[in-house]
């Protein structure tokens, strides 16, 4: 069960990017980016909303979420075009091997690709075996 728990939560993103709008644009660089990191992709689901919003311009401003299941665990991805962000989350298991590494490659390749102004990162150590001092 030990893993490693990434988060980040985007904000400042353009809501005109595909990345924000198209399941496929978001799938292609979710694939892409879980390869380059050295993980194993095992089945994906991305699934875009009935639109919530219209901007001036008659844009479709409705969110995408994003899974793909990882042979170590996996990705998911939410947008909210309406607000500019974007949630993370990568969660890699390290049984057999340490996936950490991997799973920051991965979350700095998802970060970059939509250039956020701000980014909240959190990281949490998960299935640590207990101490001593600790109940199992």
């Amino acid at each position: 069960m030990q893993g490693l728990h990434l988060t980040a939560d985007l904000r400042g993103v353009r809501a005109d990017s595909p990345l924000m709008l198209d399941p496929a644009a978001l799938r292609d660089l979710c694939l892409d980016a879980v390869l380059g990191a050295g993980l194993g992709a095992v089945a994906e689901l991305f699934h875009r909303f009935e639109p919530l919003q219209t901007t001036a311009g008659g844009q479709d401003q409705s969110g995408i979420t994003g899974v793909v299941l990882l042979a170590e665990s996996h990705l998911a991805v939410h947008t909210w075009p309406e607000l500019g962000g974007v949630t993370l989350d990568v969660y890699v298991c390290n049984l057999g091997a340490d996936n950490s590494e991997r799973a920051e490659a991965l979350m700095l390749r998802m970060i970059s690709a939509f250039s956020p102004e701000q980014v909240q990162r959190q990281a949490l150590q998960r299935g640590l075996r207990p101490g001593p001092d600790q109940e199992g």
